[in-house]
């Protein structure tokens, strides 16, 4: 059997090892793209200070929240500015809520504003669809996988939201899973060549093993070869419904392809294991956030204290 799905706990739980050094670049990279904030150096004298709210500017699940911090950290100013975050990620927030405060450098602060937005409202529309796609699905024992069709870089973040949104993780590379598709099938000469093949790459143990299957006959081919999983892609509902009836227990069922929000509760009622959804990631759009800067607090060194409770 397959190993548990990852189930977030923290953010922190999530972004350690890889995970943590992918988003630490694409942070950085967000701050590159944007160069030196030359009109706030302008206008503003070095010791100037501002106060900044992030404000949720519709419903919406709150997702990416501590890269805020992250942001100010890579940029140095971390430690000279006051950070407080009433909501944490995974909060359902209505519109108008404040879900962070900073005080802290004018130019600073004005450079990081558009990167922490970004994160915050692409993360936060991710987790969004996820959970509409997850609600669709109650009351089956079906449960929502994601893919890997994600933003190049962004691979972790947008995983760590579907997380958020209740969704699960399906594999987050190449490596954690090994899922024979079209391609791999039809180059061996068929699914029994194509696993045959596979098992002899790595005779002392493999990855577990998926095998994607078009037809009634490719998942009897299958079922003989007992995968870990077999998925169904693009299969009209009848077809899913006598496939699902032939394959036994211990071997896990996804269904796959143009899977529509409208259609969940029905594919739900099929009683497959898992259902993987693309749209989550690569059509989730933007929740609504903005950061609106006040009155510039007086010149001069920040307080030492800080309430960071992200």
């Amino acid at each position: 059997m397959l190993p548990a799905p990852f189930i977030m706990t923290t953010f922190d739980d999530f972004f350690t090892g890889p995970a943590r050094d992918y988003l630490i670049r694409a942070v950085d990279l967000a701050l590159e793209e944007d160069g030196p904030d030359l009109t706030a150096k302008a206008v503003f004298a070095r010791g100037d200070r501002l106060a900044a709210r992030i404000v949720a500017k519709e419903d919406s699940l709150v997702a990416g929240l501590p890269i805020a911090d992250m942001v100010l950290a890579r940029m140095g100013i971390l430690g000279v500015t006051e950070c407080e975050y009433p909501a944490k990620d995974g909060d359902a927030v209505p519109a108008g809520t404040l879900v962070g405060l900073f005080t802290g450098p004018a130019v600073g602060l004005l450079k990081a504003e558009r990167v922490i937005l970004n994160f915050l409202c692409h993360l936060s529309g991710i987790a969004n669809l996820t959970a509409r796609y997850v609600a669709a699905l109650s009351g089956s024992r079906t449960q929502l996988l994601d893919t890997r069709k994600t933003l190049p870089g962004l691979r972790y973040p947008e995983k760590y939201a579907v997380l958020v949104g209740g969704g699960l993780n399906h594999r987050r590379t190449l490596a954690e899973m090994l899922m024979l598709k079209d391609n791999h099938i039809d180059r061996a000469g068929g699914i029994p060549q194509a696993v045959a093949a596979v098992r002899r790459a790595y005779p002392q143990g493999s990855p577990p093993l998926e095998v994607e299957c078009r037809s009634l006959n490719e998942v009897r081919q299958a079922v003989e070869l007992r995968p870990n999983r077999i998925m169904l892609d693009n299969m009209t509902m009848d077809q899913m419904r006598e496939a699902l009836a032939m394959i036994p227990q211990g071997i896990e069922t996804e269904l796959s392809g143009g899977v529509s929000l409208e259609a969940l509760p029905e594919l739900g009622a099929l009683g497959a294991d898992f259902i993987s959804v693309g749209r989550v990631t690569h059509s989730a759009p933007y929740a609504d956030f903005s950061m609106q800067i006040g009155v510039a607090a007086p010149s001069g060194p920040a307080p030492s204290s800080r309430n960071r409770s992200a």
